[in-house]
């Protein structure tokens, strides 16, 4: 006697005929509340992003060349490449160590206190732009209400090199966004360590340095690492800001290319602001990469 199975389809699952037809449909109906994002990513960042990557590649006359790139490498505009990338380094830097030691000690506080405070540096992680600059201005500038307080203290802030215009003054002003951007991605990461865990290796002979090594650093390490290469793209994209504070006299890559843009022709080079943007968009691209790469290492490891 001879038994045959039935094979398993999946009939049910997606419907037949008319079925199939009113799945498909449904479907597609739960995707309608999402074409308006869809329309605002495609004309705000998909169709600008492929003028730019297409006029990158055109000379004055309209031919294809790969010039604009390699002008991008040399004299102010390599300079400014160099300038952009070291000052993104050490804002970063600032940004991440000082965020970090801020955020483990909001960590320890209460509940309440620590909803507070978040909510503070998801403000000022914020802000940004003219009203940025035009509070440093009016607090450390030449003139500022801070500057003329420490010089009636005996601290003159502008009697050396100092100047809130210069690399220096944009660092200290980007540490204003960056270090809450570091205490507000960053907390989470503190919050999932457990007390129970700093008692595990007390109770097994653990000593402060031992235990920091082998559980503190290879659990918040990713994190650390993942939110620092965040802050270096945030900075290494900002704009704005230290046009605010410029005028576009620092050279920075952001700046240039907003000259060029605006009709700054003086270079003989319509497309190099193309150009340079397409080599930004791809340092971003290799930074964001990295910071996915780590955030999927991280949750492997767990």
């Amino acid at each position: 006697m001879s038994i045959t199975i039935a094979k398993r389809t999946d009939s049910l699952k997606t419907g037949v005929g008319p079925l199939h037809f009113a799945h498909r449909i449904s479907s597609f109906k739960s995707l309608l509340p999402l074409l308006p994002f869809f329309a605002f990513v495609a004309y705000f960042l998909v169709f600008p992003l492929t003028f730019i990557v297409r006029d990158a590649f055109l000379d004055n006359d309209g031919k294809f060349t790969f010039s604009n790139f390699a002008e991008c490498f040399k004299g102010v505009y390599g300079h400014s490449f160099f300038v952009s990338i070291q000052l993104s380094l050490i804002s970063a830097a600032i940004g991440a160590v000082a965020g970090s030691l801020i955020a483990g000690a909001i960590v320890k506080t209460g509940t309440k206190s620590r909803r507070a405070i978040a909510a503070t540096a998801s403000v000022l992680a914020n802000t940004g732009g003219v009203p940025l600059a035009f509070m440093f201005l009016a607090g450390f500038g030449s003139e500022g209400l801070v500057t003329k307080a420490l010089k009636f203290l005996g601290w003159d802030l502008y009697a050396g090199s100092f100047t809130l215009f210069s690399a220096t003054g944009i660092v200290l002003v980007y540490s204003f966004f960056q270090i809450p951007l570091m205490v507000l991605i960053y907390s989470p990461a503190l919050e999932n360590v457990k007390p129970e865990w700093r008692e595990a290796s007390d109770s097994l002979g653990g000593t402060r340095v031992t235990y920091f090594l082998r559980v503190t650093v290879p659990l918040l390490f990713p994190a650390f690492l993942s939110t620092s290469l965040l802050l270096f793209a945030n900075s290494f994209s900002a704009y704005a800001t230290a046009r605010a504070m410029t005028s576009g006299t620092l050279p920075l890559m952001p700046l240039l290319i907003g000259n060029l843009v605006d009709g700054n022709v003086i270079a003989n080079q319509q497309h190099l602001g193309h150009a340079m943007a397409v080599c930004m968009v791809g340092v971003s691209i290799i930074v964001m990469s990295i910071y996915v790469l780590v955030l999927r290492f991280s949750k492997v490891k767990r």
